[in-house]
């Protein structure tokens, strides 16, 4: 184990296009694939219940991004096709040091946290959030994209939870969310999601759906 923390050295991950967890954030997901409902049940019997999300890197995945992220499972349920709804609640980013080969169905890890102490901290404050405009500018970028959700409760929401919801959230290409995931600071993570957002509404490109 780590000597800083509790955090261990090995990390199942599951690698999915599109889906990051961030600190503090919570990431729905629905697992039906053998290996991953192996890794669930065998992540359910560790102390930390951690998995780790990664993008891959390139189509086939053979390769993965080197910084993903670590949540704990909270929340889960077991439907009658033998699925799981899990929800993960986001611990601390990781760099992959090196993949671990062994007999297990999924893959797995050698993880360093050490370049991520912040994400273990009090949550994140964006002192240059201008909400107005931000705002502004999202309910833009909703519309294009077609996209829906409780005002009211983005209204309401702190900095951290505000701008890191939207970031995993947001129909963003993988590459981009990757960059929200490597973000250094909250105030860098909302820099890169205005810019996403602007080019989204210069070239009107878009997801469609609602935002939980």
């Amino acid at each position: 184990m780590s000597p800083r923390t509790d955090l261990p050295d090995v990390l199942p991950i599951f690698p999915l296009p599109g889906a990051v967890v961030l600190p503090r954030g919570r990431l729905p997901l629905n697992i039906f694939e053998p290996r991953y409902l192996a890794m669930f049940d065998d992540a359910l019997k560790t102390d930390g219940r951690l998995i780790g999300m990664v993008q891959p890197a390139v189509a086939d995945g053979s390769r993965l991004h080197t910084i993903g992220c670590a949540g704990r499972i909270t929340q889960f349920t077991e439907t009658d096709d033998h699925r799981y709804m899990i929800q993960l609640s986001g611990i601390s980013r990781f760099r992959i040091l090196e993949e671990i080969d062994g007999f297990t169905p999924y893959r797995r890890v050698k993880a360093g946290w050490d370049s991520f102490e912040r994400d273990l901290g009090r949550s994140e404050k964006d002192p240059g959030l201008n909400r107005g405009p931000f705002l502004d500018l999202l309910a833009r970028y909703f519309d294009v994209a077609d996209l829906r959700t409780d005002w009211g409760s983005l209204k309401e929401a702190e900095d951290e939870l505000l701008i890191n919801s939207l970031s995993m959230l947001c129909p963003f290409d993988p590459e981009d969310k990757q960059a929200l995931l490597e973000a250094p600071s909250l105030t860098t993570r909302r820099e890169t999601l205005v810019t996403l957002m602007e080019f989204a509404l210069a070239t009107g490109s878009g997801g469609e759906g609602s935002l939980q």
